[in-house]
C-alpha cells in the first residue's frame, strides 16, 4: 500500500484500503468507528445503562471462562472476506490471540463467543450484518442482546455456522433464560438486568 502527500491512497485491495480509512477515521472520541458491509460506519457509544449490561455480562463470563481467555469490550474484530471490522460490545478470545497478528484488530475467526447489545445506532447491524461476519469467520457463537426487537426484547443465541450462516440455538424474552453451551455452560436470565 501506498500514501501520497497524507490523503490520497493506493492500496492493493479493497480490504486494506477500508482498514487505512477506519484506522484515519478521525470520528468524535464518544463515537465507534466500524466496518459494516464495506462501508466505514461510525456510531455513537451507548449509554451507561447499555455499558452496566455489556459489564455485567462480562463478569459472569469470567466466571467460566479458562484462564487463557479474555474478554474484551470494544476490541476490533475484522471479517475481511465480508469487508467488516466490527467492534462488537464483548468478544472472547484467547490471551495468545492478541500478542498475534495485527495491533489494531483480531481476526473475528480467533473469538469463542462475540455478544453484542442493540441501540438505536446499531440495532439492524447488530441483527444482519454482523450476525452474518461472524458466522462467515466461523465464531462458534453468538449472543445477541436485543433489548429494541420488534416483538419485545429479546436474547438470541446464534450458533452452529456453516456455510456463513447460524443456526438460531434459542430465542427468549423477558422472564426465560438462555444457556450457553460448552465451553460456557452458562445460564443468563433474560430479566430486566439483561434486557434493559
Amino acid at each position: 500500500m501506498d500514501v501520497f502527500d497524507g490523503d490520497y491512497l493506493k492500496a492493493d485491495n479493497a480490504w486494506e484500503e477500508l482498514v487505512w480509512i477506519w484506522w484515519h477515521t478521525d470520528a468524535p472520541k464518544p463515537c465507534k468507528v466500524e466496518i459494516i458491509d464495506g462501508l466505514v460506519t461510525v456510531a455513537p457509544f451507548a449509554g451507561n445503562a447499555h455499558q452496566a449490561l455489556a459489564a455485567g455480562v462480562q463478569q459472569r463470563l469470567y466466571e467460566v471462562i479458562p484462564q487463557d481467555w479474555d474478554v474484551h469490550q470494544w476490541l476490533g474484530t475484522a471479517t475481511p472476506s465480508r469487508l467488516g471490522l466490527y467492534v462488537p460490545d464483548l468478544a472472547v478470545v484467547p490471551h495468545r490471540e492478541l500478542r498475534e497478528g495485527d495491533d489494531d484488530f483480531v481476526s473475528a475467526s480467533t473469538a469463542e463467543l462475540v455478544v453484542e447489545i442493540t441501540s438505536p445506532a446499531t440495532a439492524h447491524h447488530d441483527r444482519t450484518a454482523k450476525a452474518a461476519g461472524y458466522a462467515a469467520a466461523g465464531v462458534p457463537l453468538y449472543l445477541l442482546i436485543d433489548g429494541l426487537a420488534p416483538g419485545g426484547p429479546t436474547v438470541t443465541l446464534h450458533g452452529g455456522p456453516e456455510n456463513g450462516v447460524y443456526r438460531s440455538l434459542c430465542a427468549k424474552g423477558s422472564g426465560e433464560s438462555v444457556t450457553l453451551p460448552q465451553p460456557f455452560d452458562l445460564v443468563l436470565d433474560a430479566d430486566a438486568s439483561l434486557l434493559g
